[in-house]
């Protein structure tokens, strides 16, 4: 097995030495949907600059638990905290992370450009050109007035990294990102995730192939009967059916 826990080339250094400070905490969460546990006691500290990958099977809770973190569901119980201050508190939706979840949603009659110039139109903190740099970056066209409903899947998911990434955010919480992708777009995403990680962003990613967790990720944790915790070879063999 490769080692789990291994410090990010990109984390911020100061005088050479590296710096790590906990920018989100989880305190005890817990989720039910229907009577059903979802998520149950779960406790996470998150450091800066770094890039945690979350395991499960299909209905284990991931999804659930990157949109608590994110504010879109609030947990029946416990706390979550992003620099310090608790979600829920001042605001419900933490304004430095940026959020790709899978199958985004966007207006099919609109432009790529148009949807993401919509979206920034919310919070108003960003102009056109930082538009214009997020859609490049991701190897969209930003003058390419393709309607939305006409784009390839691949160049959905890139849209919506774009939109993750457009205003800076320091967190980006990645809800398999890689999903249903041809082989050339599945490379695109990839490196331009390993960009971000060299940016020194504190990146949440999920996946349903444990290589690419396993290739970009600092630490790796899986969710077993709704509990969150470090990955093993056992826990590998049990949902991957990994043989080493």
């Amino acid at each position: 097995m490769a080692i789990y826990s291994r410090i990010q080339k990109a984390s911020k250094r100061i005088e050479g030495e590296i710096i790590m400070s906990v920018c989100m905490e989880l305190q005890n969460v817990s989720k039910q949907f229907m009577g059903q546990t979802v998520l149950a006691d779960v406790s996470l500290a998150i450091n800066r600059g770094t890039t945690i990958g979350l395991l499960g099977a299909n209905g284990s809770g991931k999804s659930v638990l990157f949109k608590i973190i994110c504010g879109l569901i609030k947990p029946d119980s416990g706390r979550v905290f992003v620099d310090g201050s608790v979600l829920g508190d001042k605001s419900d939706f933490p304004s430095n992370i940026g959020v790709f979840i899978n199958s985004p949603g966007f207006i099919g009659i609109y432009s790529g450009f148009k949807n993401l110039k919509f979206l920034a139109n919310i919070r108003g903190v960003i102009g056109d050109n930082q538009i214009r740099e997020a859609m490049c970056k991701v190897g969209l066209d930003p003058e390419n007035k393709t309607k939305v409903d006409n784009y390839s899947l691949g160049m959905k998911q890139k849209l919506g990294l774009a939109q993750a990434i457009m205003e800076n955010q320091e967190i980006l919480v990645l809800d398999e990102p890689f999903n249903a992708l041809d082989y050339q777009t599945y490379n695109d995403v990839k490196e331009f995730i390993y960009l971000l990680k060299t940016e020194g962003k504190t990146i949440l990613l999920t996946s349903h192939n444990y290589d690419d967790i396993e290739q970009l990720c600092d630490v790796v944790y899986i969710i077993d009967n709704g509990k969150v915790v470090p990955v093993t070879k056992e826990l590998i063999d049990k949902y991957f059916s990994r043989k080493s």
